[in-house]
This record gives structure tokens, sequence and C-alpha cells, in this order.
């Protein structure tokens, strides 16, 4: 019995350390963990540091002398924001006020989602006029918003339906700029019906 245990001993001897190869492997699993770690902190904040820095232009006060520039709707203006308003000078000193596009879903019979997409130009008088449109732009877009999902996709046919949507946007523009100033007339450059 003497010789089973001595065999038995080297078995546990040899599983001890078979046992003790996993802690070792433990604290290198930490270490490399920690590294990676480190590198994807690291470069997440390189990359915020590089992509949130301020422009060059924007620190020396060069952006402020650009927003008048796309008012007024010269050449050089910036055309990254294809949905911002833009202003052009037309005939007879009249300027045309691009509005951002508007999107509604319209109600149909059948219930079927379909939607309306305008691109809308305002004919202002003067730039006193386009003045007093851009603070009431939220105004507009809300307006816009209840009046085009009231609508259905028969209402907009032909030309007749053109006309009459151009008349009650025209309406509905003048009430809310009134009484300080009045559009002239909307143009509608786009209309998509899906």
């Amino acid at each position: 019995m003497a010789k089973e245990e001595v065999s038995e001993a080297p078995k546990e001897g040899a599983e001890g350390e078979e046992g003790e190869k996993p802690k070792k492997k433990l604290p290198m699993m930490f270490i490399i963990a920690g590294v990676a770690a480190l590198v994807l902190v690291g470069g997440g904040g390189a990359g915020a540091f590089f992509l949130l820095k301020p422009k060059p232009e924007a620190a020396a006060g060069k952006d402020a002398k650009k927003k008048p520039e796309k008012k007024k709707g010269k050449e050089g203006e910036k055309k990254d924001d294809k949905n911002a308003p833009v202003v052009k000078e037309g005939p007879d000193g009249v300027l045309f006020y691009t509005i951002p596009d508007v999107v509604v879903n319209m109600q149909t019979a059948d219930g079927k989602p379909t939607f309306l997409k305008l691109k809308l130009t305002l004919e202002m008088p003067n730039q006193d006029a386009v003045d007093e449109l851009e603070p009431n732009m939220p105004r507009l877009q809300d307006m816009f918003q209840t009046f085009l999902r009231e609508l259905r996709p028969e209402d907009l046919s032909g030309s007749q339906g053109s006309y009459q949507l151009r008349m009650e946007i025209l309406r509905r523009v003048n009430l809310v700029l009134a009484p300080s100033a009045k559009a002239n007339a909307v143009l509608i450059e786009e209309m998509l019906i899906n």
C-alpha cells in the first residue's frame, strides 16, 4: 500500500504543476487586455481631438464674414448644406428665398404610405421682407407640415392642383409674415409624390 501512495503522490504533483500553468497565463491575459484597452482609449481620444478641434477659419473669426455672403446668395457661398435656405437676387430688385425641402406623409383612402416632397421658393419684394421671414421659419415649417399632411394625392393632380397649392401656401406665408412683410409669389421648383 505504501507503493500505491507513492505512485499517487507524483500524480498529484503533476496535476499541481498543471494547475499552476493557468495561474501564470491569467496575469499575462490581464496585461494584454490592459494594453489593448489603452490603445483603444488613446486612439479614440486622438480621433476626437482631431475631429472636434475648431477649424482655423472659425478661430480667426472669418466664419462671421461668410454669413452675409450666404444671406445675399453670392457665388462663393458654401454648398455643403443642401437643405439650408438660399437667397438669390432676381429681376426688378426682387429676392428669391429658397425654403429647405419639405417632406410630409399624406393621407390616402387605402392607408398606403404616400409622401410629398416640395422644394419651394418665395419671391420677396426686398431685403427687409427676407429679414422678417428668417426668424419666422419655425412657424412656416409648422404651417407647411400641418397644411400639407391634410392633403390627398388627388388634391394635387393637374395644373389646377398645383395652382391651388401655390395660392394656399402664399396665403398662409403672408398670414405668418403679416403685417410687417409680404411675399409676392410662391414658386414650386420641385413636387414629388411617392
